[in-house]
Formats: structure tokens, C-alpha cells, sequence
């Protein structure tokens, strides 16, 4: 079964999302400090040498993405004949030595067609964190060409990402049994090899990048993008942040509020939100979705699934999954769906109303012993090509989540936590509630409990929060808004469906989106697109 180009775009712009987790060796010191390095600093930003500032980029054709941003063909050129060009930009690893070691981060651009009106360089983030911008942007196509009449478009692999000293882990054959592993453990047996796995795991993120890792946090890639605001020739940064991209430009924000031109933030994490808090939304936000998927398919007469209420589709869906846990299914080549992986191909599939026919085929078909379409979904979402090599968006993803947050999880935490999650979702609950302990042992202490992206003095930032979003619930849209603050935060709304909005479909938001970026029209707060 081939994955469609739309739906591993939609998996590389998820945010924070099923890290698989596991239990400290004895469940009793997760919550306790180490001697670990500290991520890079929060505080004011530093100095960048005048070598770094004033570098000159050496664009040239795009080769095909590496491995490590997800395999595949040299971008396609985009209407009218225009191609991507790549190159890559020196950025300091410790921004506190700034004239010491240097890392390249890769970057990807398309012309602006307008060269006399042609504003700057609009710079792309797409979530993750650990997607690989040079890889997105062109995946999407023609949907931002609008936006390409007065900017030149421009992404980059954040550091730890794609081709940007990417953070490597295990190796492909471990990551099959890693994704395999049973995501929720039902008993001491379980719990140790969830342990064990979860050991195991970061110590090869240690061996293989561990001069890195202090350094992958969101606070450097908001230096980077001003780096390369300077370098682009920008005297303001054009920015548009999907998913982690709104964090990252809520930080750039912060530290940098004079230096935002016109930034739009869509499909937005809650910056008040910790760990802890963050990661139970992310159950509700998937259970709405999932609550609304099932209501489609009770209410139409064609739908596969059984069930006449969307309780009664949701019930057997719940059965399924336990069916899985005992028994796993044939799915693709020698490999099973097992339930997690199941879990993980459900989540994949309600990122977008899209990708819900592939759900419920593939939910028909696991029930028939038939895994491949929902395996395939969830090797989506896991970064993993039809080859059997996988990208590095997950590890990028877990080295940059330890890297900003202090939080650390015991087991006795960790199961005190689970009642709230199974009520939130009955589905993605114990998935979730589990995946606290994602960072339990990782070798570097977070930055902060919760990222600070208060922005006197900027100019305005277009927030917009999608009602029906999966991954990053609508409430979080308000409450980036109200921490920019006052004149900064312009909230807009979508009543739509999947994670994100500028995409969805609805013309009021790209009008209100285009119109900003391309014009200055700044929209009213609390506008309303449905």
C-alpha cells in the first residue's frame, strides 16, 4: 500500500506526538535529576560573529531528500517552470562560544515571481519537532504559490533534523521491534521490557549523537531563524509556523519582538501548558476527532464499520484494539499490526478528514486480518519508507522535547496520571498517559516547564486555532494569543476538521492569511471562518 504525499506531509507537520516511552530501571528515580548537561540557556540571546552574519549561501539544484529527511525524488519545479534550490548555513552549535564549533543547517528556496514587489523571504516551519522543512515545502506543491507572489519561500531542517547534523538512534531493524513494543504494559513483565526498550533507546541516541543533544532545543532554533534572517538580507523575519512551528516562532517572538515583520501561527501548541497537560489535550484533541470520525461513519449507510451510534463504531473499535494486543494481525511483508502500532495508524489517519475513507478501510480490513493499511498509516507517522529505512524525524523529535522540557516522570507519577487519561480518551489514553515518560533518563535536563513567547513591542502575530484539531487543540490558539499579548496575538478561528487550517480547505482563512502577509491587512481579533 502506497502512503500518499499528503498524508506523510500532514505527519510531518504533527507536534508533539507518541513518543514511545518507557519506565526508569526501577521506577523510582525517573523524577530525580542526574549529573546531565543542561540544555542551552533560555536567557537573552547572544552575539553572532560577523563571519556567521555575513556568510553568503551557495544555492544549487536540490538533490533527492537524504535517508535521514524521508528518501524520495528531487523536487518537482512549480508552476511556470520555477525550481527549488538548496544550499546550507553555518550557525554556531553553542551559541555561548559563538566564534567556536559550527554545524551547517539546510535550507531550501523557491523565487518569488513578483522580483519588484517581492517583500523578503517567508520562512516555513512545519512542526514536528523533527520534520524536515526541506523536504515538506515542496511536498505541499502549489498550496503556499499564492504566497510566492511577493516572497521567496524558504524552509530549513532544524538543527538535529533532516540534513542539519541530524540526531541518530537505533537502527532500522531496532526500530521495527521498537514500534512494535506494547506502548501501554499491563503488568510488571511488560513494564520491564517497556523499560528495557526505553534504556536501550537512548543509550544509542548517547553513543550516536551525544555532543549534540544539549544543543537541539527550541531556544537555538530561534536563534538559527534569526541567523538566517540576516543572512537571507532580511531586516524583519516573514515567518509562518505550523504545529512546534507556532512554539518556535512564539520563542522568536519573545526574544526577538523588534525584529517580527508579519508572522502567521497555525494549528497552535498552548505555550501555557507543561508536559503533563500538554500531552492529556493531545488525548481529548484525538478523541474529538476520533468522536467526530465515528459520528460520520454512524450516520452514512455505506460506512464498513459496525455500529449504529458513534459510541457503538467506537466500542468496536476499542474491541479491535484489545484483540490486537492479544493477537496481532498480518500486515506488511513479515511484519504484524500489533495494537500499538494499530493505535499510532488511527492517530495518523485523523490528522486530516482526507485520510478517514484509508481509516475505515483500514479498520475494515484489520478486523478481516488484513493489517497492511493501517501498518501503513502508522510507518506515516513513524517516518518509515516503503524500503524499510526510516527518517530521523522521531529521534529529532524526542532530543528536542528532552531538550526544552524539565519535566521528568517516575513510574509511580506515571500511573497516578493514567485514570485521567483513560477518561479523556478510551483509545489514545494509556498511549498517551505512557508517553509521559518519554524523557525519564535522558542524558540532558530540560530548559523550561513551559516556553515564555511574551512579545512586547511586536508587530502583530496571526494566530489561528482549527475547532476540530487532532494534535493541537483549539484552546491553545487563545491562550498563544493571550501570552504574546495585548495588540500582538490577533486570534482567528476555523470551524473545520483535521490538524491546521490555511490548508483546510476554506477560503475565508487563506484570504485572511494572504491578505496579511501579502498586503499588511491585519485581520479583526476573533474573526470567525468556517
Amino acid at each position: 500500500m502506497r502512503t500518499s504525499p499528503a498524508l506523510r506531509a500532514a505527519a510531518l507537520a504533527a507536534t508533539v506526538l507518541f513518543p514511545l516511552a518507557a519506565c526508569s530501571d526501577d521506577g523510582d528515580d525517573g523524577g530525580t535529576e542526574r549529573s546531565t548537561p543542561t540544555a542551552a540557556s533560555t536567557a537573552s540571546p547572544t552575539a553572532t560573529s560577523k563571519e556567521l552574519t555575513s556568510q553568503k549561501l551557495d544555492w544549487k539544484a536540490c538533490p533527492p531528500p537524504s535517508q535521514s529527511q524521508g528518501s524520495g525524488a528531487s523536487p518537482s519545479p512549480l508552476p511556470g517552470g520555477t525550481a527549488w534550490e538548496c544550499s546550507f548555513m553555518d550557525v554556531p552549535l553553542d551559541y555561548a562560544d559563538p566564534d567556536g564549533r559550527t554545524i551547517e543547517l539546510a535550507l531550501i528556496r523557491a523565487a518569488a515571481r513578483d522580483k519588484d514587489k517581492r517583500i523578503g523571504s517567508l520562512i516555513f516551519n512545519f512542526g514536528g519537532p523533527g520534520g524536515s522543512g526541506v523536504a515538506t515545502l515542496p511536498s505541499f506543491g502549489t498550496a503556499y504559490d499564492a504566497l510566492r507572489t511577493r516572497y521567496d519561500l524558504v524552509s530549513f531542517d532544524p538543527r538535529g533534523v533532516g540534513r542539519s547534523e541530524g540526531v541518530e538512534c537505533s537502527d532500522d531493524s531496532t526500530l521495527d521491534k521498537r514500534y512494535e513494543q506494547d506502548g501501554t504494559p499491563d503488568d510488571a513483565e511488560e513494564e520491564k521490557a517497556f523499560a528495557a526498550d526505553q534504556k536501550s533507546y537512548i543509550a544509542d541516541c548517547e553513543e550516536n549523537s551525544g555532543d549534540e543533544l544539549p544543543y537541539v532545543g527550541t531556544t537555538n532554533a530561534a536563534r538559527d531563524m534569526d541567523l538566517l534572517r540576516q543572512v537571507l538580507g532580511d531586516d524583519k523575519l516573514y515567518y509562518f509556523g505550523i504545529s512546534y512551528g507556532t512554539e518556535l516562532g512564539g520563542v522568536y517572538a519573545h526574544l526577538y519582538p523588534k525584529r517580527v515583520g508579519r508572522a502567521v501561527l497555525d494549528a497552535v501548541v498552548d505555550p501555557t501548558e507543561d508536559a503533563l497537560q500538554s500531552s492529556l489535550g493531545q488525548a481529548e484533541g484525538f478523541q474529538l476527532a476520533l468522536d467526530n470520525f465515528t459520528a460520520d461513519c454512524a450516520e452514512r449507510d455505506d460506512c464498513k464499520l459496525p455500529g449504529a451510534t458513534s459510541k457503538e463504531v467506537q466500542d468496536w473499535i476499542v474491541a479491535l484494539l484489545a484483540k490486537l494486543e492479544k493477537k496481532p494481525v498480518p500486515g506488511l511483508g513479515e511484519r504484524k499490526l500489533t495494537e500499538t502500532q494499530a493505535t499510532t495508524g488511527i492517530a495518523s489517519a485523523l490528522y486530516s478528514k482526507e485520510t478517514w475513507p484509508l481509516l475505515e478501510q483500514g479498520l475494515d480490513e484489520a478486523d478481516g486480518n488484513n493489517g497492511g493499511l493501517l501498518l501503513a498509516l502508522a510507518d506515516s507517522l513513524n517516518g518509515r519508507s516503503e524500503d524499510g529505512h526510516y527518517d530521523n524525524s522521531n529521534a529529532a523529535n524526542t532530543a528536542i522535547n528532552c531538550a526544552d522540557s524539565k519535566q521528568r516522570f517516575t513510574l509511580e507519577q506515571t500511573r497516578k496520571a493514567l485514570p485521567e487519561f483513560r477518561k479523556a480518551s478510551p483509545v489514545f489514553g494509556d498511549y498517551l498517559g505512557w508517553g509521559l515518560m518519554s524523557c525519564t533518563g535522558w542524558p540532558v535536563a530540560g530548559a523550561w516547564e513551559n516556553p515564555d513567547v511574551s512579545a512586547p513591542g511586536s508587530a502583530p502575530i496571526l494566530v489561528i486555532g482549527n475547532t476540530g484539531d487532532p494534535a493541537t487543540p483549539y484552546a491553545g490558539a487563545k491562550a498563544m494569543a493571550a501570552e504574546l499579548g495585548k495588540g500582538v496575538g490577533i486570534e482567528l478561528t476555523y470551524k473545520g476538521e483535521g490538524h491546521g487550517a490555511y490548508n483546510g480547505g476554506s477560503t475565508c482563512v487563506q484570504r485572511a492569511v494572504d491578505g496579511y502577509l501579502l498586503d499588511g491587512k491585519v485581520p479583526k481579533s476573533g474573526t470567525v471562518c468556517e
